[in-house]
């Protein structure tokens, strides 16, 4: 099965999460252990957009479609308010928050909507049954400084793909545990051409409502079974062209968080450890199945006895880019500097690439480390969207990057972004001040209209 990548009718564009400028670190993920352990250190929001940026634009320069989400309005005064129940001018209420407990303000604070890999789940046209592009924003619920997350999240999606002849957007589903979704980090989807029909692939932690299933017992499963299929209905997804697979709970108990931590697909190719999911032989069996005659499909396991799962976790193996280079089909993986710090890692991957067997044929490093120190690698900073060319040419086009707009946003980091943050810069309502200016700038420059609850009031 063979086309030309280079006259392709449709693209997969990557849509990455603008840093935001509260990006701090404050710990406030269980069970995602670079989170922990980097608790209190200083965090430097400028450098962290930027970095974020530069990968945007070396892709891009590479010729992939790259897009821009935008950070979240942090601290949010609305939940100090609505939530907690704390009253007066903006500024009394991050004193009564910070009062009461500083805790309060430092989850009302999080730059975690960067991660967008956790914004949304979305099915692409050929997917499903009424041929338009669907997004569900996810409910986060298993943490609260992300559960306030989904309200904003729908409608910059919304901002971004606009033409309801072409996309449709769900509101998240109920925030109860029952129904925990943690977005694309435990999705992701295999087909040949992206605008033709895939197999989509839905990765749980949990069932929530069947009993007698191994589950972990140390840190959270955030993501269920239930939300997962709920999506996959709502969505209008053919059950021949789904698979649902249980991540290995024992991984999750050792700080695998999130499917993304532990294996990464895109088009053909589906790149895991050796102990991803429960009974990995049986669901590589099914995705095989329900992707014969659709895409020529192609499994890497990473042995266990080649890179310790510690390597793995510390490394972000897997949290990478899994990307099909435009002019010839060959896959390349996007890694964060440490992979290749990380000898077992880079000793493998270099391998990987010089034996020249698979589809990986080559491999790109990025510095992230200002995002990599709160658990997060290039994987989290982007939500996939494939898209035909009418579907692309429908999204707003201010969120699509270019030259000028790398420009654009790069001079609005360094105009608004502080290149030192400490939790206790928080109770300081200038910051508040500065986060809404920067923001209501950045509503102009990427045309997304009044997507913050400060500018609604």
């Amino acid at each position: 099965m063979t086309r030309d990548f280079a006259f392709s009718s449709s693209v997969e564009a990557n849509f990455d999460g603008l840093v935001g400028p509260t990006h701090n670190y404050a710990g406030l993920s269980f069970g995602n252990v670079a989170s922990t352990s980097n608790a209190t250190a200083i965090s430097n929001p400028k450098s962290a957009a930027l970095q974020g940026l530069t990968k945007m634009k070396a892709l891009h320069d590479m010729g992939f479609v790259q897009g821009v989400l935008p950070p979240h309005e942090r601290p949010h005064i609305k939940t100090l308010r609505d939530v907690f129940g704390f009253t007066g001018t903006d500024g009394e209420i991050l004193a009564k928050a910070w009062q009461a407990n500083p805790n309060f303000v430092l989850a009302s604070s999080s730059a975690s909507p960067m991660w967008t890999a956790n914004a949304a789940t979305v099915s692409p046209s050929g997917d499903t049954a009424d041929g338009k592009v669907h997004f569900t924003p996810a409910n986060l619920c298993a943490m609260f400084h992300r559960s306030i997350e989904h309200d904003v999240t729908g409608r910059a999606l919304a901002a971004t793909f606009p033409d309801t002849h072409h996309f449709t957007h769900h509101p998240a589903l109920p925030s109860v545990a029952h129904l925990g979704d943690e977005g694309a980090a435990n999705h992701t989807r295999f087909c040949d051409d992206y605008g033709n029909a895939g197999v989509e692939f839905f990765v749980f932690g949990r069932y929530a409502f069947q009993g007698g299933h191994t589950q972990p017992g140390r840190y959270p499963a955030r993501q269920t079974y239930e939300a997962g299929s709920a999506i996959a209905r709502h969505h209008r997804l053919s059950d021949n062209r789904v698979v649902h697979a249980q991540q290995n709970p024992h991984l999750i108990d050792a700080g695998v968080f999130h499917n993304d931590v532990i294996s990464v697909g895109n088009a053909n190719t589906l790149f895991h450890y050796q102990d991803a999911f429960v009974d990995t032989p049986a669901v590589l069996n099914e995705l095989h199945h329900k992707l014969t005659g659709i895409a020529d499909f192609t499994s890497i396991e990473v042995p266990r006895d080649r890179v310790p799962l510690d390597d793995v976790i510390k490394s972000y193996l897997f949290n990478s880019q899994l990307l099909r280079l435009p002019e010839n089909g060959d896959m390349m993986l996007v890694l964060p500097t440490e992979a290749e710090e990380t000898i077992s890692v880079r000793d493998y991957v270099y391998d990987l690439i010089g034996k020249g067997n698979t589809p990986i044929k080559q491999v790109k490093f990025f510095d992230l480390r200002q995002s990599m120190q709160n658990g997060g690698g290039p994987a989290c900073l982007r939500l996939r969207v494939a898209l035909t060319k009418a579907e692309l040419a429908a999204t707003n086009p201010k969120t699509l990057l270019d030259n000028d707009g790398f420009t654009r946003l790069t001079n609005w980091v360094n105009r608004h972004y502080r290149d030192h943050l400490t939790a206790n810069d928080f109770r300081d309502p200038q910051l508040l001040i500065e986060v809404r200016t920067a923001l209501d700038k950045l509503t102009q420059l990427l045309n997304l209209g009044p997507i913050y609850d400060f500018q609604r009031d």
